[in-house]
């Protein structure tokens, strides 16, 4: 029975695989189990992995340490290319306040940990890998280690142990902490989310208008130099010349004359302007204009062929070759404005307006095969962890402060998917991924680091809060996690009138937690808490880095 027992409490790699199975395979369904309501979900993992850790069941070091940190980056890896297409923009509705926020998260732990070291008498050192912990922030954990033993020449277990005792109840606590300003602020979740739908719709959504033309500043001007004029997002489809009773579809050089009724796309924010610069709505909705144009169709086009990914709308020219016009385009769930200098990407869906047989066509152009978007990109994924890792790894020196600073290898991967699923296309290059390639990669990853940090803290973890005074590091490390989350929660929605989903991905950012952000994307049901996570979470991380080395290389 040897090779029962080496498969069991052996090193190699048949136990190691087996062990993994075993704490992701319990930990998913308990997670689900719930008490007065609430579930941990897949948070439960971590749990597992301590109980299992503590009781003698062990993985290779070297082995644990690689499986944690390739997990967290396919973790936030995917989480980047699942938000990058709305970072940017994130920042325009609110982003810059969100990240104001979580700087006050960070600078009010970072306070705490100075008055509890001068209140407890624990040492810096012990107290900044607790403070590590409260917050689950890896990289502050190895730059306090590493900035000690330059400073010193020696190294200190009482970092790591500090974070090992703090981490797991920290979990719990930023989940807390979003349980209870749920409570405090009687949120309700129905009413959040037709909020934030409302919200969206009022920023994103398309209007489609019938207008005739009776501003004389634009009789006789092209629509291309009524763009021009107007300067604003709106798309014209169709021209019913009053003239001569024609309908075509438009171009660049359809003529605007008095009377003409024109049919077009724009957004809410642009509609005002649109029409007082245009002429007058009338009532003639898509069905009349289908009834005077039977010679033209509408239909949607899923972009499938990857030699149109990163190509503009006009670089096409659709118009002059088929004599069909694209007048929305559809980004994952977004209608956008159809303008010339749009670059379409893999999986949008144009509309296009034109003639049946010149539409047949467009769509051998474009694709328009589903099949073939269920093939997995992996050459996108790993290029952007490759340059994600690179990025990671340089460090960024700071005057004053001796070692220098790096964004580490969550940072890093994060950044370059951001960067990747947004600039990508325009170098053709193809990062489309369904949402349900995603989701495994992401459940993947963080499922691994989950088990791997509850498997290395379970062997010491009783033994440190019976024998060694860790019960009252628990204490303080719950202080760390709460005090800064609720003050900053608190103000976030009563100030800055937050919308609840995306305070939850806030906190969960602000603590670059993951856990905290798995339970907030499944209680919301939205990307919402993904979004905003996405954009607190790198200048969190690099705060989280700065002020665990500054913190060492001042109070040590």
């Amino acid at each position: 029975m040897d090779w029962l027992s080496d498969l069991f409490w052996g090193d190699g790699v048949a136990h190691t695989v087996l062990l993994f199975a075993a704490v992701i395979a319990l930990g998913i369904p308990l997670g689900k189990i719930k008490v007065f309501g609430i579930s941990l979900g897949i948070t439960f993992v971590l749990f597992v992995g301590i109980l299992l850790g503590h009781f003698g069941f062990k993985v290779n070091h070297e082995i644990l340490h690689f499986m944690k940190e390739f997990g967290l980056i396919l973790f936030v890896y995917s989480i980047g290319l699942q938000v990058g297409p709305g970072f940017f923009s994130s920042f325009k509705k609110g982003g810059i306040t969100l990240n104001m926020l979580a700087m006050g998260i960070v600078l009010l732990g970072v306070i705490t940990t100075i008055i509890l070291h001068y209140t407890t008498g624990i040492s810096m050192q012990t107290l900044v890998g607790i403070l590590s912990g409260a917050v689950t922030n890896t990289p502050g954990l190895g730059a306090a280690q590493q900035a000690y033993f330059d400073l010193k020449g020696v190294g200190d277990s009482t970092i790591a142990m500090g974070y090992a005792v703090a981490y797991p109840l920290a979990v719990v606590g930023i989940i807390f902490s979003i349980m209870i300003l749920r409570y405090v602020f009687k949120v309700n979740l129905a009413k959040e989310t037709e909020l934030l739908n409302n919200s969206s719709q009022k920023a994103e959504q398309i209007e489609l208008i019938s207008l005739k033309v009776s501003n004389p500043a634009i009789y006789g001007k092209t629509i291309a130099e009524a763009h021009r004029l107007i300067d604003r997002k709106f798309v014209i489809s169709r021209v019913l010349h009053q003239k001569d009773g024609r309908i075509e579809i438009a171009s660049s050089q359809s003529l605007l004359n008095e009377n003409d009724k024109i049919y077009l796309a724009t957004t809410p924010a642009n509609k005002e302007t649109v029409i007082a610069l245009l002429g007058r709505v009338i009532e003639m909705d898509k069905a009349e204009w289908d009834l005077l144009s039977t010679h033209l169709v509408s239909r949607r086009i899923l972009i499938t062929k990857s030699n149109i990914n990163g190509r503009s709308i006009l670089h096409l020219n659709l118009r002059n070759n088929y004599g069909v016009n694209i007048t929305r385009v559809n980004r994952s769930g977004v209608d956008l404005i159809a303008e010339s200098g749009l670059s379409l990407q893999l999986g949008d869906r144009v509309t296009v307006v034109g003639d049946e047989n010149a539409i047949k066509s467009v769509e051998r152009v474009l694709g328009n095969q589903m099949k073939r978007l269920n093939e997995p990109n992996l050459i996108p994924i790993f290029i952007g962890i490759f340059l994600g890792v690179l990025l990671g790894s340089i460090p960024f020196a700071f005057p004053g402060i001796p070692q220098p600073v790096k964004l580490g290898l969550a940072g890093g991967p994060l950044i370059v998917a951001i960067l990747i699923s947004i600039f990508g296309p325009k170098y053709h290059l193809v990062t489309y991924t369904t949402m349900s390639a995603n989701l495994m990669l992401r459940e993947i990853g963080i499922c691994l680091f989950l088990a791997c940090v509850g498997l290395s803290a379970g062997e010491n973890f009783v033994s440190t809060i019976v024998n060694d005074g860790g019960w009252s590091w628990i204490g303080y490390g719950l202080i760390i996690t709460l005090v800064p989350l609720l003050i900053i929660g608190i103000i976030g929605r009563s100030v800055f009138k937050i919308n609840y989903y995306t305070l939850m991905g806030l906190l969960a950012g602000s603590t670059t937690d993951p856990p905290a952000l798995a339970y907030s994307n499944a209680a919301a049901g939205n990307d919402a808490p993904a979004v905003s996570y996405a954009t607190v979470y790198p200048f969190t991380m690099f705060l989280r880095v700065l002020t665990a080395q500054l913190l060492i290389l001042v109070f040590c």
